[in-house]
């Protein structure tokens, strides 16, 4: 599935509130190659509205996301 998906990076942001969780993923994503992929893992549900809307400012992709008991994972494509 990664190779599918080509996903560069894995991003723990479990127990981080936002918006260090939202600094992380911007800091993390200009780490990878455009085309590319992060999954992350996040327990702030803030996510779940957060992370949409910085993909639609930003311009990278929101690929999947779904909720896994009380973590959210969800897979970003960087796109610029």
């Amino acid at each position: 599935m990664s190779e599918e998906l080509n996903i560069q990076s894995k991003l723990n942001l479990e127990h981080l509130l936002c918006p260090k969780t939202l600094v992380k993923l911007n800091q993390a994503i200009k780490d990878i190659p455009v085309g590319t992929i992060i999954e992350a893992f996040a327990t702030d549900t803030a996510v779940l509205t957060d992370i949409p809307a910085w993909c639609e400012i930003t311009g990278n992709e929101l690929v999947k996301m779904e909720r896994l008991d009380k973590v959210a994972r969800f897979l970003v494509r960087r796109a610029v």
